[in-house]
Order: C-alpha cells, then sequence, then structure tokens
C-alpha cells in the first residue's frame, strides 16, 4: 500500500466520524423508576404536623422541582382530595436545592433532584379525630433519552397517624424503571379483559377501539416493545473510530514499526515476541478501560449526566476544544511533563517480563497524549451524556482496542512492516482535518452556554455561518489551497483528496440556505433551535387535526383515510426534534397532511377532566385527574408503552397497519414508515 493511497484512507476515517448518525430512542414500559415513601411527623407546635414524601429516582432519572415556569415539563405538585379535621399550612417545600439547567429547547431554567429528595407539607390539626387527608403527587420522570408521562404517587393518611410520626411503608411509585425481555414478552394479551372494558366504558370510548394490540405489533417485528439499548453499541463505535483515528497521527504511527520491531529482536523465539506484543496490547487496553472506570466511580453516571449539560462545563469544554485545535492547527504542540514519560521509560528499563510491558505501554500513553487527548476528550463527554456507568468504561474500550490491534497484528505478520507508508506530511493532514472538526463541534457546547447565560452572541445564523465558514476553509484546504507551519505542500490533488473536498464544500453550500431559516436535517442536532433565528421565512409545520382519539378514529372512518397516532407531550424534547428535523420534511408533510388522519395525544395535557375518573389498572385503583392522564393510560394498556414520541398507524377497528416507531430523525426511514402503512390500510380495505 503506497503512501497517497493511505492518506486517503485515514482522512476517510476522520470523515467517518461525522457520518455516524445520533442514537435512537426505543420505547417501553417504565416502571418505579422512583420510588415513594410517606410520613407524619410533628411540627414546631402541637397542632402542627409535616406531610413528608419522599422521592428516590434510580440511577440516571430525575424528577422536577415545585412551581416550574408555564410552558415547560410537569412540575412536581400536591393534589389534595380530601382533606378533614386539619388545614393546610403555607406551601410544599423541599429538604435539599435542586439542579438547576438551562434547556434550549424550552427556553428556560429547569430544576430537577437527580437523588433522593422530600417534599413537605404543613398542616395543621383542627380535630384529631376526624382527621383524614387523601390525594396524590403527581410528577414527571425524565432521563437523557425520554421522559414518563405525569405519574402520580397516591396517598392517605388517617386519624391514626394524626398523634405521633409514624413511618409508612415503601410503596413504589408508578413511573420508571426499565422491565426485562422477560417481562416484556409476558405483556397484557390483546383482548379486552373485564377490568379494560369497564375503564373504556368510563373514559367515554368504544371498547374495540381501546382493545390492546401489543401482541400484533410484535407481529410486525416491532422492535420498540422490547428496547436493547443501542447507546453502549454507539459509544463502542465512537471510541473504536477514535482508536483508528489516533493511529493516524503523529504521535502514535511511528510508534507501531518501533515498538514491533523492538518486541521482534529482544528475542529469538518469535512466539514470545508475538506474546509479548498481544501483552503490550492487552495493557494499552487495561490502562484506558481502568481509566474509563476511575472516571465513572469518582463522578458516578448521575454526575457525569448531570454535568454534561452544565453551562460552566460546555464553556470550558468549547475552550478545550479551540485550544486543541489551534495545537493540531500548528500553533505549538501540547506534551505532558518530560518527567512523566522519563520516570516510565525508567520503570521498564529496571523492571523485567510482564510488568516492563505494562510500563511501555504506560509511556505509550503519556506520549501519545497531545494527539489523543481531544479524541478521548469528546469521547467522555459523548458517554457522559448517556448516563449509564458503563458508558466511559465501553468507549474507552473501543478506543483502547483499535490502539493496540497493530502492535499485536504486525506482530505476528512482521513482514506487513514493510508496506506501512512512512511517517510524513500525510500524518499531519490528519490532523489538521481533526483540527477543523475539533472547531466545529466546539461551537456546539458555546451554543449551550450562550443560551444558559442569555447571551444571544451565537444565534442560530451565527452559528450557522461559522459552520459555513469552518468547512469552506476545509475544503480548500483539501484543495492545497491553504496550508499551515507543519504542512508538505500538495503539488498535485488526487482524486480521492478532490471528492472529499467536494464533500465539504458542497456541505458548506447546503447550509446557507439556513441563514434565511431553512430547516437544515443534517445538523439540527448541533445548532442551536429555530427560535433564535432573527429572520426566518420558512413556513413548513405539520399540525394534527385531532386531539381526541375517539373523536377522530371516527372522522378516520367518515372519510375514509387511516390513522396516524402521535403520543406526545409538552415537555418532550425529543418530541420537538422528531417535528423539527422529520414532520418538516416536504415529502413527509404532503403524507401526513393528505394521506393521514393525524392525531396528536398530549399525555402532559393539564386541562382537568369534567371529574376524576377511577379506574382498574394491574389491580390497582387509579384516579385520571387531567386530559393528559387518559390519553397516557391508553398508550400504556393499548401498546404496552409509556416513552415519547410513539407513533403507529391504524386502521378503523384501531389495529396496527405496521410497526410503531419511535425518535429517530431517519426521514428515509420514516417515509417508509408511512408508506408501509398506507399499503397495509389499502390492502385490508379493498378485501
Amino acid at each position: 500500500m503506497n503512501k497517497i493511497k493511505f492518506t486517503h484512507i485515514a482522512l476517510l476515517c476522520v470523515f467517518a466520524l461525522t457520518l455516524i448518525p445520533p442514537s435512537i430512542a426505543r420505547a417501553q414500559i417504565y416502571e418505579n423508576v422512583v420510588e415513594w415513601s410517606k410520613s407524619i411527623k410533628k411540627g414546631a407546635s402541637d397542632e402542627e404536623r409535616i406531610l413528608e414524601f419522599t422521592a428516590t429516582p434510580q440511577d440516571g432519572w430525575h424528577v422536577y422541582d415545585l412551581n416550574l415556569p408555564e410552558g415547560g415539563p410537569q412540575s412536581t405538585e400536591f393534589i389534595f382530595d380530601k382533606i378533614e379535621g386539619a388545614q393546610l399550612v403555607g406551601k410544599p417545600f423541599t429538604n435539599i436545592k435542586p439542579d438547576e439547567v438551562y434547556d434550549k429547547n424550552f427556553g428556560m431554567n429547569l430544576r430537577w433532584y437527580h437523588s433522593a429528595v422530600v417534599f413537605s407539607q404543613k398542616i395543621k390539626i383542627t380535630d384529631p379525630e376526624k382527621f383524614g387527608i387523601a390525594g396524590a403527587v403527581r410528577y414527571m420522570a425524565c432521563n437523557d433519552e425520554t421522559c414518563t408521562p405525569p405519574t402520580e404517587y397516591e396517598f392517605t393518611f388517617g386519624a391514626a397517624e394524626s398523634g405521633s410520626a409514624t413511618e409508612a411503608a415503601m410503596a413504589p411509585g408508578t413511573g420508571v424503571t426499565e422491565t426485562n425481555s422477560e417481562t416484556l414478552n409476558k405483556a397484557t394479551p390483546d383482548v379486552l379483559d373485564p377490568e379494560k372494558a369497564d375503564n373504556a366504558a368510563k373514559l367515554g370510548g368504544k371498547a374495540e377501539l381501546w382493545t390492546p394490540v401489543v401482541s400484533e405489533l410484535r407481529s410486525y417485528g416491532d422492535e420498540t416493545l422490547g428496547r436493547a439499548s443501542s447507546s453502549l453499541w454507539k459509544v463502542f463505535l465512537y471510541g473504536f473510530l477514535g482508536g483508528l483515528i489516533a493511529l493516524l497521527t503523529p504521535c502514535v504511527w511511528p510508534m507501531i514499526p518501533m515498538t514491533v520491531s523492538f518486541f521482534l529482536k529482544r528475542s529469538k523465539d518469535r512466539k514470545k515476541a508475538i506474546r509479548d506484543a498481544i501483552t503490550y496490547g492487552l495493557g494499552i487496553i487495561i490502562i484506558y478501560l481502568t481509566l474509563g472506570l476511575l472516571i465513572t466511580g469518582i463522578f458516578g453516571a448521575s454526575a457525569l449526566n448531570s454535568l454534561s449539560t452544565s453551562a460552566v462545563f460546555n464553556i470550558i469544554f468549547f475552550l478545550l476544544l479551540v485550544f486543541f485545535a489551534v495545537s493540531f492547527f500548528g500553533a505549538f504542540e501540547i506534551v505532558l511533563p518530560a518527567k512523566w514519560t522519563n520516570k516510565m521509560d525508567q520503570k521498564a528499563d529496571s523492571t523485567t517480563g510482564l510488568l516492563s510491558i505494562f510500563f511501555m505501554a504506560f509511556t505509550l500513553v503519556l506520549v501519545s497524549f497531545s494527539c489523543t487527548g481531544p479524541i478521548i476528550g469528546t469521547l467522555l463527554v459523548e458517554a457522559a451524556t448517556m448516563g449509564s456507568w458503563l458508558g466511559p468504561a465501553i468507549g474507552m474500550f473501543g478506543f483502547a482496542l483499535a490502539l493496540a490491534l497493530p502492535f499485536s497484528f504486525f506482530a505476528v505478520f512482521p513482514n506487513m512492516l514493510q508496506s506501512m507508508p512512512q511517517s510524513g506530511g500525510w500524518l499531519n493532514s490528519v490532523k489538521v482535518v481533526l483540527a477543523f472538526l475539533e472547531l466545529a463541534l466546539a461551537f456546539k457546547f458555546l451554543s449551550v452556554a450562550d443560551l444558559a447565560y442569555g447571551w444571544h452572541i451565537l444565534d442560530r445564523e451565527v452559528f450557522v455561518s461559522l459552520w459555513i465558514i469552518i468547512f469552506a476553509l476545509l475544503g480548500l484546504y483539501l484543495l492545497g489551497k491553504l496550508t499551515f507551519p507543519h504542512d508538505t505542500p500538495v503539488e498535485r490533488v488526487s482524486v480521492p483528496r478532490l471528492f472529499m473536498a467536494i464533500v465539504s464544500l458542497a456541505f458548506a453550500i447546503y447550509m446557507v440556505p439556513g441563514l434565511w431559516g431553512a430547516p437544515l436535517k443534517s445538523i439540527s442536532a448541533f445548532a442551536p433551535p429555530l427560535n433564535t433565528q432573527d429572520f426566518n421565512l420558512y413556513k413548513g409545520e405539520v399540525h394534527a387535526q385531532f386531539q381526541d382519539y375517539d373523536t377522530g378514529m371516527e372522522y378516520a372512518k367518515k372519510v375514509g383515510k387511516p390513522v396516524l397516532i402521535d403520543f406526545s407531550g409538552y415537555g418532550c424534547v425529543n418530541c420537538r426534534k422528531m417535528e423539527s428535523a422529520v414532520w418538516i420534511d416536504p415529502q413527509v408533510n404532503s403524507i401526513l397532511n393528505n394521506d393521514y388522519i393525524l392525531i396528536t395525544l398530549i399525555v402532559d395535557d393539564k386541562t382537568n377532566l369534567p371529574q376524576p375518573i377511577e379506574i382498574k389498572e394491574n389491580g390497582r385503583t387509579r384516579k385520571l385527574r387531567t386530559v393528559g392522564d387518559k390519553w397516557s393510560y391508553l398508550q400504556r394498556s393499548k401498546f404496552n408503552s409509556n416513552a415519547q414520541p410513539f407513533y403507529v398507524p391504524l386502521d378503523h377497528e384501531g389495529k396496527p397497519l405496521g410497526p410503531s416507531r419511535q425518535y429517530d430523525e431517519d426521514v428515509n426511514e420514516y417515509v417508509k414508515f408511512l408508506h408501509n402503512g398506507l399499503t397495509e390500510f389499502k390492502t385490508r380495505t379493498n378485501q
């Protein structure tokens, strides 16, 4: 393989990082994500009591604070259905301060608790013998991917509890922990049992339209009902590609032939040399894997997730990425203190056997930091946003595996060393391309901080302008029209390099209409929201024809069109992303407006029902108080899901026309999903 071909492969690997699609959130039933307990204790006076409700979210989840601003997600609130022999004193309060994070999708500061919190309400006893309180705590639980609909923890206090403090038994809330596959496979059978039939009658719905359809969805191969998370695989892939790119940098590439040759020459036994090289590779993996586990162990998964959404953290990371990008451009070289590497060298020389090889691996980690640091930093931020304790470890494992493989591979096949391209200017080209990508990514983090502090210096049109300039300059660099201090002059542009330049310049031109409000779906996950744009000429939103299930189904039957059910929420961030990145696509827009009856059911709609409806669910009595409660129950009972967004096409009898679909910004797949539903509907109606 000659040097020119290898340069093309190296640059293509760098570009590959920009082509990985965002993670796909899948639907599922979440149960007991938040555990609740209640107690009552004496207050400052003989008549005063304090009702305490302790909420304990599971790792990676949070519950919202009291009294959030209007237009945001569901605040935690108290609903008192009955108060006898007592009266409320003041307003509810908590025992700790909440995390406060600016959410750019809602354009407001949100407050939540990611660990145990006690919500309290003071009361005054007026008649101990008649004392009785009943009601519910309404709350919403979220993680970094999805939210449960507003859920209620029902409570009662009786006369026996009015005297002294008594602790109620721990009672699980109805909102959130992932069910296992066995539980999902034993979902409610697809018959309308007497309990659900009675509930449907109370809710004013036609029994057949409320019949569960879980097994029918599974018959279509519906993957959203039995989620096997792809997030860890995505982080592993990011790490592996990051490791491949790190290999192609001046800090690591020259080390491969040197290190392999050392192992082969220091031992006359080739098998021992191969074993040492493989041990060296395993040492690299162990070092990086340990680093990933230490980061999680020190901070914790939920702390990492909170850190990744912090405005201060985003400013720091923006500055760090710019710092690394400037270094990659050739302004200066980042090196760790020489005494660290010297000490590792001394340890490797003074020890023997496996320990010596381990110190050699550690020396590589330190020496290569100037090139691997930016890649590792970006990887750890991606892993942190998962809210999973495995994320950093899996990402670092993928990175280390890609970094270690060549050392072991060339030790087994030493003749291949001769085909490796020599170090040269092509290595610096990889660094410079990576610098452009790091610089573009840096502005994503600055955008979060800009929104948090309300600076308005990086509104959407400014962000898009910067990205246009960055990718236009990258295209010019690939054409050899722009050079940096350590570059080798490009005498002629090869065909592959030309095509990569075309891609970069075309991407820059593609973003130009975004200056006037074009949606730019491919960068919607990076750019600030459209509402920060001062000048917006685009009008292509999709609006539901109905927001009532039974009414919409009746109309669809009358006009002879299939139905697309959209379970959404005012507090659903991914719902807004789908609407701004997928529904505004002209083809999707046309299908939704012309071929389907779109029914959007808002699960956190706080509009009160004419009167609370008492239903039976899984043997428990629950009260549905709001319109959102009604639609949330429909989603759980009919589709065995409670995460949003959730889309499913239905015929006039409420039967699915295909599998359900979740948050996934792949427009082509969404169009295919809609067309498949239409085809199935035509097949059924023609029979």
